[in-house]
């Protein structure tokens, strides 16, 4: 009996507790059931794996569109509905041809180009210079002494090793001038005034007949406000270099460049390139749903998460069920306990914006379209909470607190408020063990330039970004389904993200803005 009686007085306890504090009861309106219930339905077979800029994507756009609607919230002012639409290309190449000193090359063998990185045409050079590895770094410089204004510059792939480590960057596993580096070497050329870029693959001595074949086909892409106009950027054939250089002058050069000596040299040959492709304009979107601030209504914090995933491919579904639908999920829960306040008095003090986008598998769309057309004022969004995967559980993480962790990321960046205001709501509520091994500076996974937060991150927003590291498990594959997910974790995971924006979106004042954004994601990625 006493027992009994000591088990009533604390539920009674807790019962009062909750009604005091508006964010723990609140909290409780973000259940498995809810959570299990709309992630089935958005990452089922009929979603077609939410592609962007398929019917899939638009499928789920609607219903996500569907449910803010449900929950009461607000359409964003300038919008249509709940949408953002942002345009995508869709180019099919009809004709590209290479004519040096008046032979043309062989399509199928000597060059490959991709439809977005050409404009119908002509393009003429008045020669070809090899540029090393197309490198201009204060430790290694492929154009020194180098003139390149009108010419069409040839480099390798990659940047040099030395003993294993790459010559610029020092790291054995990530150099900046491999993955994303290609942007950047071909900027360059094209600041340095190139007429086009040709990249070489050494290990490629002719081209492959499948990539042919793919660049022929249409092709989706963002059309970025900042990316090259008018420079071609294509693949070249390794035969191909050698012919336009002569066998003995590329292979030695080649020799020399990849042991860590800048080098260049100059064909003298006379160079036109046609272009003709087919451009149709479709859209995608974000899905947008507000709840006006009682008393900041013109500061905002966003919560966003993207929809999007990969599809199908070779007739498998690519569900997405944790990447990025647990996201999503969590989202639209959040949305909702935030409205069961909003209507029972507890209205947030700043104007809580929800977004969901597209395009972030593609690379980062729809939140790089936001950040260059935001609907609200970046100047006055006080934090960026973006979810992506927190689902699952990280299988290469070999500690006891595998059911009670989550990967925090862009902690110690942009504002020195944010640690102190998600660990204090963390270890106030949810106590779960934040890891912020993707924080250190060395990782070469370098996750905070990889999701939709950085896109406000470059903008100078605060972010923190809440991630699962699921990256091996079912990373990518059509196994990532919703039997995998792990329930109890997951709601406690979007508790506590509910726990942190309730206090952004409630604080006096908003979060302070003094720390400058790393260093590396200034240079020209």
């Amino acid at each position: 009996m006493r027992i009994l009686l000591l088990l009533s007085a604390i539920l009674v306890f807790n019962s009062a507790m909750a009604q005091k504090d508006p964010a723990l009861r609140f909290s409780k309106e973000i259940t498995i059931k809810s959570l299990r219930e709309k992630l089935t339905i958005l990452s089922a077979d009929d979603m077609e794996g939410r592609e962007t800029g398929t019917r899939g994507q638009r499928k789920a756009a609607a219903w996500i569109e569907d449910q803010f609607k449900l929950i009461g919230l607000q359409e964003a002012p300038g919008l249509k509905g709940y949408q953002q639409l942002y345009p995508l290309y869709k180019d099919s190449l009809i004709r590209s041809s290479v004519i040096i000193n008046g032979i043309e090359a062989n399509p199928k063998k000597d060059f490959l180009f991709n439809s977005p990185n050409v404009e119908n045409g002509e393009t003429d050079a008045s020669g070809i210079v090899f540029a090393g590895y197309g490198i201009e770094d204060s430790l290694y410089n492929d154009y020194a002494n180098l003139d390149v204004n009108g010419k069409v510059v040839v480099f390798l792939l990659g940047e040099p090793k030395i003993n294993g480590h790459y010559l610029i960057s020092g790291n054995t596993k990530y150099s900046k001038w491999t993955y994303p580096g290609l942007r950047i070497k071909m900027r360059i050329a094209e600041e340095k005034g190139a007429k086009a870029v040709w990249v070489v693959n050494p290990a490629m001595d002719e081209i492959e007949e499948n990539y042919f074949i793919k660049a022929k086909h249409a092709t989706l892409y963002y059309p970025r406000e900042t990316q090259a106009k008018g420079i071609p950027q294509g693949v070249i054939s390794k035969d191909f270099a050698i012919r336009i250089f002569g066998d003995s002058i590329f292979n030695k050069m080649v020799l020399g460049i990849v042991s860590g000596q800048p080098g260049h040299t100059t064909a003298d040959k006379q160079v036109r390139m046609l272009f003709d492709k087919h451009r149709d304009t479709i859209y995608a979107s974000n899905v947008i749903g507000m709840i006006k601030g009682s008393e900041k209504a013109e500061e905002y914090l966003m919560i966003t998460a993207h929809y999007d995933h990969l599809g199908i491919y070779n007739g498998e579904i690519y569900n997405g069920a944790d990447d990025d639908g647990s996201g999503t999920v969590a989202v639209i829960e959040m949305a909702k306990a935030f409205m069961k306040a909003t209507r029972e008095g507890h209205r947030p003090k700043r104007t809580v914006v929800f977004m969901t986008v597209s395009g972030e598998e593609k690379g980062l769309w729809g939140s790089e379209y936001y950040s260059d057309h935001p609907v609200f004022p970046l100047e006055k969004t006080t934090a960026d909470l973006n979810i992506d995967m927190i689902g699952r559980i990280d299988t290469e993480r070999k500690k006891a607190d595998t059911h009670n962790y989550i990967y925090v990321v862009g902690h110690d960046k942009l504002s020195s408020d944010l640690p102190l205001i998600n660990e204090g709501a963390n270890n106030k509520y949810s106590r779960l063990v934040f890891d912020y091994k993707f924080d250190d500076p060395n990782d070469v996974n370098r996750i905070y330039f990889r999701s939709d937060h950085y896109n406000f991150a470059r903008k100078g927003v605060p972010v923190l970004f809440f991630y699962d590291g699921m990256l091996l498990a079912d990373y990518h594959k059509p196994t990532d389904t919703v039997e995998k997910i792990e329930w109890p974790l997951y709601l406690k995971r979007t508790r506590m993200i509910f726990f942190t924006a309730w206090e952004m979106a409630n604080r006096g004042q908003m979060l302070k803005r003094d720390i400058p954004l790393p260093a590396s994601a200034g240079s020209r990625f």
